[in-house]
């Protein structure tokens, strides 16, 4: 079921599309035809890639030390 304001945008656009040209038109509805079958493919995926993971050949313990060697301290006088 549409919401009312969803009923409100399609309105709006379809005011906005009734200038355009046939061909504009057909480009436009292929166009919103692959994001539709793109849109259920990635709905999955981008739930998958979400969780921050990522690829390494490293160990934990490598990738540890590597940012633990990466750190720099220096130190400063603050003079109050």
């Amino acid at each position: 079921m549409m919401t009312l304001t969803e009923r409100h945008i399609i309105d709006s656009y379809s005011k906005l599309f009734e200038g355009l040209n046939p061909s504009t038109k057909i480009e436009l509805i292929e166009k919103l035809t692959k994001s539709l079958k793109k849109e259920k493919k990635s709905k999955e995926t981008d739930f998958y890639k979400s969780f921050g993971a990522f690829e390494s050949d490293k160990s934990a313990k490598e990738m540890i030390q590597e940012i633990r060697e990466s750190r720099k301290f220096r130190t400063k006088d603050l003079n109050f």
